[in-house]
C-alpha cells in the first residue's frame, strides 16, 4: 500500500520513536478491513518499535474497521476509524511519533493550557481523506490527547462510515463532536480549540496582547499579500506583526497551486506553512486566531492607531496595512443559512466524499464552479451545474473536461431562488428560468456554492471609504 519512497520516509520518522507501541485493531469481513490489515502489516514491518494485533476484548460498540495507538504501559487515547492514507497519512505518522515519546511542538503556554483542561473530554472528528482542512484539526486533537490523559480522540472517515454520518446528520467536514455533541466545524489548531474550551484563556491572551508596545507596522491579514508586506518590512529592520483570523487565508482552502511563478505545483496549506516559517525567521510577530473588530484612527495626542480585537485585546501600531482578502460569496436566498453544513457547502474537496452516490448541484460556472463539478462527478451520482449567464465562464480546458462527463447536467440562464429542505437537511433547490420566467425544482442532497468572493471589510465601515462592493477606495 505504501510506495518505496513513502516507506523510506516512514522508517526515518520512526527512528524518533522511543517507547514501544501497540496498534490494537478491530476488524470485520469487509474489504476496508482487509486494506487496514495490509496497512498495519506494512507499518509493523518498518519499525521494531511497533507491533499490532487484533483486539479480542473490544465490545460491539467499537467501530469496525478501526485501530487504536497506545504505549504498552498506557490505555489508548487515539483511535483511527479510517484507513489513514492520502492527506491523513501525515496524521498517522505524527500520532505514532507523539504517542511513541517524541515531544509535541507547542509553545510552553499552550502546552500548559492543554495540560490544565479539566473533565473527561472525548472528541470525535468526522473527516474525509481528500479534505485539506482536516489533517490540521485531526493532528491538533491527537496532540491534545497525548498531552492530557483525560482527553481522547477518534478519527472517523465519513466515507467509510457513511451510515453513521447520515444518522448523525453530519454533512460537512471536518466536524468535531465533544462528548457526543457538535463542538466545532472547519479548520482549527490547538490554540483555537483550547480557547473554545477555556474562555479564561481568551481573557488572558487579550490582556497580554494589550500590554504589548506599539508596533511600527501592523498587518491585518495572513494571506499572501499580508505575508509579503510583513516580509518586506521585517527585512528593513522594522518591528512588524501580522494579526490574522487564520494564517494562510484562502490558501488553506486551495487544493492545488499551479500558477505561482517558478513553483510548478504545490498545495495551499503547504504554501501557507512555508510563508509562516519565512516570517518567523525574520522575527515577525504572528498573532494568529484573532479577529479584528475595529480600527481606531490615531488621536491628535497619540502616536499610534489602535486595533480592537473581538477577544477584547487592543493592539497599537504607528502604521497599519490592511490585507484582509475575501471570503466565499453567499447566494442570500432562503434556506442557504439554515442548511449550511447540512447540505449547503462551499468546498467540494472537503465535503464531496460525504455525497458519494447522491445528487448534488454546483451553483456558479466560473473556474471554481466547474472544477468543483468535475471533482464531484467522480463521487456523486449526478451533478447539476447552474449558471446565471448564458454560458459557463470557465477556461476552455475545464469546459471540455466537464462536457465529457456523462453524469453532469449544465443549466444556463437560470437564477437560484431557494434551497429547500425538510428542516434538518437539504432536499433540493428552486430556480427560475430567465428566458421563460418559469420556476423549477430539482431534488438534491447537496448544494455547492461557487459564485465568487466578497471583501472582508465590514469592520472598516465608517472609518475608511468603501465602494458599493465593499472594496477600500484608495487615492
Amino acid at each position: 500500500m505504501l510506495d518505496e519512497k513513502l516507506k523510506e520516509q516512514f522508517k526515518a520518522y520512526m527512528e524518533h520513536v522511543t517507547e514501544p507501541l501497540v496498534l490494537l485493531a478491530c476488524l470485520d469481513d469487509s474489504e476496508a478491513a482487509r486494506e487496514l490489515r495490509a496497512l498495519l502489516d506494512e507499518i509493523a514491518a518498518l519499525s521494531d518499535k511497533i507491533s499490532w494485533r487484533v483486539d479480542e476484548a473490544a465490545d460491539s460498540t467499537v467501530r469496525r474497521p478501526s485501530f487504536s495507538i497506545q504505549r504498552s504501559t498506557e490505555a489508548a487515547r487515539i483511535r483511527f476509524a479510517a484507513i489513514p492514507l492520502g492527506l491523513e497519512f501525515s496524521s498517522l505518522v505524527l500520532a505514532l511519533l507523539q504517542v511513541g515519546g517524541h515531544p509535541p511542538k507547542l509553545e510552553a503556554d499552550v502546552l500548559q493550557q492543554v495540560q490544565g483542561l479539566q473533565g473527561d473530554l472525548h472528541f470525535e472528528t468526522v473527516m474525509s481523506l481528500s479534505c485539506h482542512n482536516c489533517p490540521d484539526l485531526v493532528q491538533a486533537l491527537n496532540t491534545m490527547a497525548v498531552i492530557n490523559p483525560r482527553i481522547s480522540h477518534v478519527v472517523i472517515d465519513g466515507a467509510l462510515f457513511q451510515d453513521e454520518v447520515t444518522q448523525r446528520q453530519i454533512m460537512s467536514v471536518p466536524t468535531v463532536l465533544l462528548n457526543g455533541k457538535v463542538f466545532a466545524q472547519g479548520r482549527l489548531g490547538v490554540q483555537e480549540i483550547v480557547s473554545k474550551l477555556d474562555q479564561g484563556s481568551l481573557r488572558k491572551d487579550a490582556a497580554k496582547l494589550s500590554a504589548r508596545a506599539p508596533y511600527e507596522v501592523l498587518i491585518v491579514g495572513g494571506g499572501p499579500a499580508g505575508c509579503a508586506a510583513a516580509l518586506y518590512a521585517a527585512r528593513k529592520g522594522i518591528r512588524t506583526a501580522v494579526v490574522a483570523e487564520r494564517m494562510g487565508g484562502q490558501l488553506l482552502d486551495t487544493m492545488s497551486i499551479e500558477n505561482y511563478i517558478a513553483v510548478p505545483q504545490t498545495d495551499g496549506p503547504q504554501f501557507a506553512a512555508a510563508m509562516e516559517q519565512q516570517l518567523t525567521r525574520y522575527g515577525v510577530d504572528i498573532i494568529n486566531a484573532q479577529q479584528v473588530q475595529a480600527l481606531v484612527p490615531r488621536a491628535k495626542s497619540a502616536d499610534a492607531m489602535q486595533l480592537r480585537l473581538v477577544s477584547g485585546g487592543v493592539l497599537k501600531a504607528r502604521s497599519v496595512i490592511i490585507a484582509t482578502g475575501a471570503r466565499w460569496r453567499e447566494l442570500n436566498v432562503p434556506g442557504e443559512k439554515q442548511y449550511r453544513n447540512h447540505g449547503v457547502a462551499y468546498c467540494a474537496h472537503c465535503d464531496g466524499p460525504l455525497f458519494k452516490g447522491r445528487r448534488v448541484a454546483v451553483i456558479g460556472g466560473g473556474n471554481s464552479g466547474v472544477e468543483a463539478a468535475i471533482d464531484l462527478a467522480g463521487v456523486a451520482q449526478h451533478v447539476s451545474v447552474l449558471e446565471f449567464s448564458h454560458a459557463l465562464r470557465a477556461d476552455a480546458v475545464l469546459l471540455q473536461r466537464l462536457q465529457s462527463l456523462s453524469n453532469v447536467e449544465i443549466l444556463t440562464q437560470v437564477q437560484t431562488t431557494e434551497i429547500t429542505g425538510d428542516g434538518q437537511r437539504v432536499t433540493g433547490l428552486k430556480y427560475l428560468s430567465r428566458p421563460s420566467a418559469q420556476s423549477h425544482h430539482i431534488a438534491l442532497d447537496g448544494v455547492f456554492i461557487q459564485i465568487g468572493l466578497v471583501p472582508n471589510t465590514e469592520w472598516l465601515k465608517g472609518v475608511l471609504e468603501l465602494s458599493a462592493h465593499g472594496e477600500i477606495v484608495v487615492d
